[in-house]
């Protein structure tokens, strides 16, 4: 498995309305706008910093897994994301050396990325997504 870089840092938060005053009206972060992502239950905003970018998760649903870590834990990050070469190489990989995998496959992301999620029970308590895009 090669790792190419940190993708983005997830952070979830009650209203990206709220947090885009941080992170681009006080920050000064270009904001790319948001996008729904229907079979995950959020709405996400993108903010780029340099080769990685920060990511607004909030919840479109009461029921969604953001709204459920927002109940657990309030707003924060929530996951750190990695771009793979080849995500199915990686799960693979992964799996063979004992990773809990939460999806076993990929699925859809945000901006059109394959993705796929660790157990945190297997991270030291860090939810890992993993990426791949074609740039």
């Amino acid at each position: 498995m090669k790792v190419l870089k940190i993708d983005h840092l997830g952070i979830a938060v009650n209203s990206i309305e709220e947090a885009k005053k941080l992170f681009h009206h006080i920050l000064g972060l270009e904001f790319e706008g948001t996008e729904t992502v229907q079979e995950q239950k959020v709405t996400t905003a993108f903010f780029p910093v340099g080769d990685s970018e920060v990511e607004l998760l909030e919840s479109t649903a009461p029921d969604g897994p953001i709204a459920r870590y927002l109940e657990k834990r309030g707003e924060g990050i929530q996951h750190i994301a990695f771009r793979v070469e080849n995500l199915e190489e990686a799960l693979a990989e992964l799996k063979e050396k004992g990773i809990r995998l939460i999806d076993e496959k990929p699925r859809k992301g945000a901006g059109g990325a394959k993705i796929a999620f660790l157990h945190p029970k297997s991270t030291h308590g860090v939810l890992i997504e993993l990426s791949e895009r074609e740039d």
